[in-house]
């Protein structure tokens, strides 16, 4: 993970690997090797779960999604998860091929069995299977595979900034401490 700012402290430290922290950096080393997993992000940023079964109008998913600030909504049938929908499931079925968001049913235009992650799914491989899938938003399921949180895009970067942010500022805590005389 390139992270804005860390060659500067790698620098003030004599390193140019994150594996060559101090001891006492344990932190910054296990920050960098493994990611954490979905289950943090969710924590961090609340699992609530917006959906709309799929014999619902485009009309009344488009409306909740405006009245909920979301981007996308889980289609949940009889307590599955079958289907999500987007704004841009929205403007590419709907709006540019000139059909009624209050004549479709949401299930003409959801994507049906969506690509799915777990808890313990690291922020990387979530990030790396939208990427790879050109998906904005990924539902995450339990063990019984009933849909227990949806991540955004914005909203994995959004943890990644937060991680980043408290990063620098341990190190440049660190980085003051030595130049203070501070024993290590």
């Amino acid at each position: 993970m390139d992270v804005s700012g860390i060659p500067i402290a790698l620098a003030v430290l004599g390193s140019t690997e994150v594996s060559a922290f101090p001891a006492e950096c344990k932190i910054f080393r296990k920050r960098y090797r493994n990611m954490h997993p979905i289950s943090t992000v969710l924590r961090h940023k609340g699992n609530q779960v917006f959906s709309i079964p799929s014999d619902a109008s485009v009309y009344s998913a488009i409306a909740l999604m405006a009245e909920k600030n979301v981007g996308g909504l889980l289609v949940i049938d009889a307590n599955r998860l079958v289907g999500i929908i987007s704004e841009r499931d929205y403007t590419r079925k709907i709006v540019l091929k000139g059909r009624s968001s209050k004549d479709t049913f949401v299930r003409e235009i959801m994507t049906r069995s969506p690509i799915t992650i777990t808890h313990d799914t690291s922020v990387e491989e979530a990030m790396r299977i939208m990427r790879d899938n050109h998906i904005r938003h990924v539902p995450v399921t339990d063990s019984a595979e009933h849909a227990a949180g949806v991540l955004s895009t914005s909203d994995l970067m959004n943890w990644i900034i937060a991680l980043q942010e408290e990063t620098i500022g341990q190190m440049e805590r660190y980085t003051v401490g030595l130049t203070h005389g501070e024993q290590r």
